[in-house]
C-alpha cells in the first residue's frame, strides 16, 4: 500500500512538472509572438518622416548624439555603437549627466537623436531646452507623435507598438525592440546611402574573427610559388616541378598560361595504381580538370570556408585572366588567425 501511494505521488510530482514546463514554454512564445507582431508593423512607420531623418544624418557635418534613459537609453547606447561602426560618426550623452555638464560635448553641427516611448521623459526634455541657444537639429524616436518631444523635433519617426510583451503591461519590451529596429533601419540605411563597403566597416573593427575576416584578402596570405607544367607535358617531369616546389601539386596550364587543371600527389598515387607509364603518358591525360580555385581578391576568410568545407589543404589562385599567381594553403590561413 505504502508502495503504490508512493507511487502516485511520484506520478503526480512529475504530472504537475510537466503541465508547469508547458505553461512556461507557452508564456515564452506568447513574449516573442508579440514582439514579432511589433516588428511586423514597424514598416508602417517607414515614411516621410524617416526619409526626412535620413536626409538630416546624410548632411550633418558633425555628429549624431543619442540619447535616452532607463531601458530607451541602453537601447540608445546600441544605436549610436552601430551608427558609429557603419560610417556615422556617434555617440551617447546621458540626458542627466549632460545636464551638469556633457552638454560641452555637443557642438553646432551636431544632431541630437531622443527616444523617449511617452515623449515627456523630463530629463531628454530639459537637455534639448538647455539646447536650443545651439540650434542643434532633433530627430525623435517617440510611441507618441502628439508628445512634447515630436513636436520639439525636425523630424520625428513613430516607435509606437499596440503593446508592450510585459504580462503587465508596464515593463518595457515591445517598445524597446521597435525602438532598437527602427535605430537599425536607419543606420543600415544610412550605410547604403553612403556606399559604405566592407573595407571601411574594417577600419572600425581590427579585432576579434571578424577583424581577421575583414582585414585579410586571398593576395596577402598566398604564396607566389606556383608549381606549373603545359598541358603536353609528360609525367615524369611533371613530377620533377612538383618535387622542386614541394606543395604536393602542380598546376597545369594551357600555351596562354591558362589553368586548365592540377595534378597533385593523390592524382599520382592513382596514376601509378592503374599501372600508367609515366614516362609516355602527358599530364593532361590524368590531371583533375575541374578543380577547385579562388580569385586572388576573395577574401581570406571565404576561401578558408572553401577549402575547409571541401577538406582542400592547398588551393590554386588565379587572376582576372584565369592564370595561376599563387597557391593558399590552409595552414597559412590557420596560423594568420583564422578560425
Amino acid at each position: 500500500m505504502l508502495e503504490e501511494i508512493t507511487s502516485n505521488t511520484v506520478n503526480e510530482i512529475c504530472k504537475n512538472k510537466e503541465r508547469q514546463h508547458h505553461k512556461w514554454k507557452q508564456w515564452g512564445k506568447q513574449v516573442v509572438k508579440t514582439e514579432l507582431q511589433s516588428i511586423s508593423a514597424m514598416t508602417a512607420h517607414i515614411d516621410q518622416n524617416f526619409s526626412k531623418a535620413i536626409e538630416l544624418m546624410l548632411n550633418c557635418q558633425g555628429r549624431v548624439i543619442v540619447t535616452g534613459i532607463g531601458k530607451s537609453g541602453h537601447i540608445a547606447r546600441k544605436i549610436a555603437a552601430t551608427l558609429a561602426s557603419t560610417g556615422s560618426p556617434s555617440f551617447f550623452i546621458h540626458p542627466a549627466e549632460a545636464c551638469h555638464g556633457d552638454l560641452g560635448m555637443i557642438v553646432q553641427q551636431d544632431i541630437l537623436l531622443a527616444i523617449s516611448y511617452t515623449g515627456e521623459t523630463s530629463e531628454v526634455l530639459q537637455m534639448i531646452t538647455a539646447l536650443q541657444h545651439k540650434r542643434i537639429l532633433i530627430i525623435s524616436l517617440t510611441g507618441k507623435p502628439q508628445s512634447t518631444l515630436a513636436q520639439l523635433a525636425d523630424a520625428s519617426l513613430s516607435i509606437s507598438v499596440e503593446r508592450e510583451a510585459c504580462a503587465l503591461g508596464l515593463a518595457p519590451t515591445a517598445s524597446t525592440t521597435a525602438c532598437l529596429v527602427m535605430g537599425d533601419a536607419l543606420a543600415m540605411t544610412l550605410l547604403q546611402a553612403k556606399n559604405f563597403t566592407a573595407d571601411d566597416f574594417s577600419r572600425s573593427h581590427p579585432g576579434g574573427s571578424l577583424g581577421w575576416q575583414l582585414r585579410y584578402r586571398t593576395n596577402q596570405l598566398m604564396r607566389k610559388t606556383v608549381p606549373t607544367v603545359n598541358q603536353d607535358t609528360l609525367i615524369k617531369d611533371a613530377i620533377v616541378e612538383m618535387s622542386l616546389k614541394g606543395i604536393g601539386l602542380t598546376c597545369v596550364v594551357c600555351p596562354k598560361k591558362r589553368l586548365v587543371g592540377v595534378f597533385t600527389d593523390g592524382d599520382l598515387r592513382r596514376t601509378l595504381d592503374k599501372g600508367l607509364d609515366i614516362n609516355t603518358i602527358h599530364i593532361s591525360e590524368v590531371a583533375t580538370m575541374n578543380c577547385k580555385t579562388i580569385h586572388v581578391t576573395m577574401p581570406a576568410s571565404k576561401a578558408l570556408h572553401m577549402m575547409q568545407a571541401y577538406k582542400i589543404n592547398v588551393v590554386i589562385v588565379l587572376n582576372t585572366e584565369q592564370q595561376p599567381i599563387g597557391t593558399l594553403q590552409l595552414y597559412d590561413l590557420l596560423e594568420a588567425g583564422g578560425y
